[in-house]
Formats: structure tokens, C-alpha cells, sequence
């Protein structure tokens, strides 16, 4: 059995980066992409940003305050797409089993393949010649030894880990380096006293399945470990497709907030339609003003995409709930997709 070998290729700073492509009087100064609301938040930060504290997802007022001086441009979702595409098609000229996880990462199957540093280096190369861009490249013996290696040395990083010494060199870092382990899991753990990743390694199953269960206490430590049989695939089955809105200001007024939610329909079917895709569970996001969020759900005999036939069902979930206080953030969302078929398409269009 050949020794397992996945990368992990990771995009630096990649929408800001996409942006001084056309920008390129803006390189060597901060640059943050975020939207201009008040209750926008960073999209990405350049590193010359990032060095006076600005990051992904801080809100853009604390980022403007954070660094005066920094140029702020709206995000260009469309021009960004493209841009992937570009990277990714470099990517797959060079490698079989490519699993994209987003705009600007993926998880690239290297197992067999001859000389598979000396491949990537190559393909960062071709990246950076072919479309400007840089990235890092984590590569292990598992999709979680490379997405953690590829986070390690960023921007330009290049790093080759075994789990053995992944988990050397990663020992003492707090347990949310690992993908999963999230800001709500890594307080349990401080609660219970363990601050790193050995800690977790070494935590007595008992106590750990006391607080979360045999299963997730199994694979917090696994994971600690750097243990992981996660199999690279291309066929990542998205499931839902959603689209959501935080306004500039709180909004009370139930008429205002359906006008909102037809207009996120529209949205959210529009894309659809372009994916071919339907779904039967048509789902409502709402976030308060004290930032509570609520979702209300409901489960159709017929998987649907068109907004006549969504539109009303989000709206009728809408006055079900009957927000008790101002709202800050509404969303809609359709579950359950599947392949729009010709013949489900056919019926939809003939006369009642």
C-alpha cells in the first residue's frame, strides 16, 4: 500500500489579492475588501492590514478605526469567481483528484503520483505566472496534517508534514487550530482545563465524554492527534443554497422586512435556476436585535426553485413567527437539492 499523500493549497489573502491584479498601484499598502454598511463586515485584509489587527470578519467599522489609512474596496463576488477558475483549471491540468472547498482552497489527491513536492511547487509556480496570484501548500498524509501545514507559514508557504511531527510542532497551540473545534467547542474545553492540543490528546476519554459524548470525545482526541482517514473527493453534495441580509439598520416593520424577504428570494432563485437545482425544505433565518437567532422550516411534497412557488411559503414562515423585537439579519434558505429534471421543469410551465 503506497504511503497516503494529500495537499492542501490555500490562496493568500486571495480576494484582496484578485483586486490588486487591477489595482496594482495599490500593492505594499493595506487593503481591505469589505462592504461599506455599517454593520458590514471584512471580507479579506492584505498582510499590511492584517499587521494593525484587521482580519476576516471583524466588522468594517472596527477595521476603519484599526487602520485609518487602509483603501477600502467593495467585494466583487463575480470577478473573484472568475479568478478561482482560472487557479483551479491550472490545478486540475496538473493533478486527478481536485476537492474544492471554496473560492480559494482546495484538497488535491497526491497518492501514486511521482515526485508530488517537486508537482506542487510546480503547480504554485504556474499559478503565480499564470494568473498573479500566490498561494501556500500544505501537504501530509491527511487532508488535516495539510490544511494545518498549509495555514502554518502563510503567505508563500510551502509545508511538508508527517502526523508524527505535525503534532511536535503543534502540541502547545489551543485546540481551535483544528478545523471543527469552533470558538463554542474550545470554551467547553477551557472549562474543563485543557488550553492545547496535547492536553486533549492526553484528556481522560471519560471526562471529555461527559461534556460531549463518546463519539465527539473519540474524535476531539483523534483529531488532537492529528488522526484522520477523511478521503479526498470531488463530489461535494451541496445540499442547500441560501441567501441572507444584514441590515444597516434594526427594521421592525413587518411590511418592510417581507418586501426584504421576496427580494432574497428572487435572489436566491434566480441562482438556482442557473445551478438546475430544487429543493423541498424552504427554511427562514432570523437574527434580533440582542442577536438571538431564530429559523423557521417547512418540508414541501415537491422540490420547487421558482419564487412564485417559495416566495409565499418564506413569507407565510415569516408572519408565523412574528419577530418580537426589531430585526437585525433575515435570510431564506432551500434544502434538500436535487438535479432539476426536464420532465419536473415541463409540468411546472403547463396550464392548471
Amino acid at each position: 500500500m503506497l504511503d497516503r499523500c494529500v495537499a492542501h493549497l490555500d490562496m493568500d489573502a486571495f480576494y484582496v489579492s484578485v483586486e490588486l491584479r487591477r489595482r496594482p498601484e495599490l500593492r505594499g499598502r493595506p487593503v481591505v475588501v469589505a462592504g461599506s454598511g455599517p454593520r458590514s463586515v471584512v471580507t479579506t485584509a492584505s498582510y499590511e492590514a492584517r499587521r494593525f489587527g484587521v482580519g476576516s470578519a471583524i466588522p468594517a467599522a472596527r477595521a476603519r478605526r484599526l487602520c485609518p489609512e487602509a483603501v477600502f474596496l467593495e467585494p466583487d463576488f463575480a470577478y473573484y469567481r472568475a479568478a478561482s477558475a482560472e487557479v483551479m483549471a491550472i490545478v486540475r491540468a496538473h493533478v486527478e483528484t481536485i476537492e474544492v472547498i471554496g473560492l480559494d482552497e482546495a484538497y488535491l489527491e497526491l497518492t501514486g503520483l511521482p515526485a508530488p513536492h517537486a508537482a506542487m511547487r510546480r503547480v504554485a509556480a504556474l499559478i503565480r505566472v499564470g494568473t498573479g496570484l500566490g498561494c501556500s501548500i500544505g501537504i501530509g498524509p491527511s487532508k488535516l496534517v495539510a490544511k494545518v501545514a498549509s495555514d502554518a507559514e502563510k503567505p508563500a508557504g510551502f509545508v511538508v508534514l508527517t502526523r508524527e511531527l505535525a503534532y511536535a510542532r503543534f502540541a502547545d497551540s489551543p485546540p481551535a487550530l483544528i478545523p471543527g473545534i469552533g470558538p463554542k467547542t474550545a470554551e467547553r474545553l477551557r472549562a474543563l482545563g485543557v488550553d492545547t492540543l496535547r492536553e486533549l490528546a492526553e484528556a481522560s476519554a471519560e471526562m471529555l465524554a461527559s461534556q460531549f459524548g463518546a463519539r465527539l470525545a473519540g474524535e476531539l482526541r483523534r483529531r488532537a492527534r492529528f488522526e484522520d482517514d477523511a478521503s479526498v473527493t470531488e463530489d461535494r453534495k451541496v445540499i442547500s443554497e441560501s441567501r441572507e441580509l444584514t441590515f444597516d439598520r434594526d427594521i421592525a416593520d413587518p411590511a418592510e422586512l417581507e418586501v426584504v424577504l421576496a427580494r432574497l428570494v428572487d435572489r436566491l432563485c434566480q441562482a438556482l435556476e442557473t445551478q438546475r437545482r430544487r429543493g423541498r425544505t424552504i427554511a427562514i433565518k432570523i437574527r434580533l436585535d440582542d442577536f438571538s437567532t431564530h429559523t423557521r422550516s417547512r418540508t414541501l411534497p415537491d422540490a420547487v426553485d421558482a419564487a412564485d412557488r417559495v416566495g409565499p411559503v418564506a413569507i407565510d414562515l415569516l408572519r408565523g413567527f412574528e419577530p418580537p423585537r426589531p430585526v437585525r439579519l433575515l435570510g431564506v434558505r432551500v434544502a434538500g437539492l436535487e438535479p432539476a429534471s426536464e420532465q419536473a421543469e415541463d409540468q411546472l410551465v403547463l396550464p392548471l
